[in-house]
């Protein structure tokens, strides 16, 4: 069964909005880490996301599923869908530029592809793919360079991105393959038990209410929850069931463009020539993997 999907204006609209939302994060992670500590970042995040969510589906009459099986599923897409990669990003954004953690996050697809290779069916490699892949890890080896040989060593957060990146593919892979449910139902569930997960630490860890929070700082992560987490995934399922996922891939080569850049004009990162050439890099090698091989 295939779908021909012919994207509308509002799809067009709606997908500069997800870039703009997913682009920007970086900036407010970036202005949410001078008061809040990144569980505390991811804390908040996933539990304003779970309430808009939530309160979303119940008003258009879904209900959460009841059996275990779901909620099991629930809590490893949580994991590694949610928890991990914004814990991961968080970490690494505290010694590297929101630009930089943007840059790095789109090598994303690039991961994904080489895990699709051997978990899901008819997803095979070719010669495009690998050397879209070669390119890209070219990119990111460039954008790493610095700190392999610099004195200033944050090399470990930019590997903490990658990680994160990884942790977004396999969660990429598992949804393919595990049982699905109503995405916003699904959503609900998800950012529910990563709440129930993470909430507990940081309330144990920071204790929140003995600390004071810059309101920029404050603004910048409930944003992040309600903006990037929660209308951000309501916007991408309505995207993919009117214009498909094809189409929504797009994006994949322009948030990196506005996250490198929106960290430089807003929060006055430097924009390096050899972290323009890696996003180039980057980005050639994700539009050589979608070349259709002739057979």
């Amino acid at each position: 069964m295939t779908h021909n999907y012919t994207p509308t204006v509002k799809d067009w609209l709606s997908l500069l909005l997800l870039i703009l939302l997913w682009g920007t994060s970086f900036m407010f992670t970036a202005v949410s880490l001078q008061s809040f500590s990144p569980v505390g970042i991811v804390s908040l995040r996933v539990l304003i996301a779970a309430i808009i969510l939530t309160l979303f589906m119940y008003a258009k009459g879904w209900r959460l599923p009841a059996e275990p099986l779901a909620w099991a599923i629930f809590l490893l897409l949580g994991i590694m869908g949610n928890l991990l990669p914004f814990l991961l990003i968080s970490t690494g954004q505290k010694d590297i530029s929101s630009g930089i953690a943007g840059l790095l996050m789109a090598f994303m697809p690039l991961a994904t592809m080489i895990l699709a290779h051997y978990f899901v069916l008819g997803e095979r490699l070719n010669r495009f793919k690998i050397l879209g892949f070669v390119l890209g890890i070219t990119g990111v080896v460039i954008v790493l360079w610095p700190s392999l040989v610099g004195t200033h060593s944050n090399l470990m957060s930019g590997l903490l991105i990658l990680l994160a990146t990884f942790s977004y593919a396999i969660n990429t892979i598992l949804v393919r393959r595990l049982p699905s449910y109503n995405p916003v139902v699904k959503s609900a569930g998800v950012m529910i038990i990563s709440s129930i997960v993470i909430v507990p630490l940081w309330l144990w860890q920071d204790l929140p209410w003995q600390q004071s929070y810059s309101l920029k700082a404050t603004l910048s992560v409930l944003w992040l929850g309600i903006g990037p987490t929660a209308y951000a995934t309501i916007l991408l399922f309505a995207v993919i069931g009117t214009a498909g996922p094809t189409f929504l891939s797009y994006i994949n080569y322009v948030i990196p463009v506005v996250a490198y850049f929106t960290g430089a004009l807003l929060l006055g990162e430097v924009i390096e020539w050899h972290s323009l050439a890696a996003m180039l890099l980057i980005i050639l090698g994700i539009a050589l993997t979608r070349k259709r091989v002739a057979h």
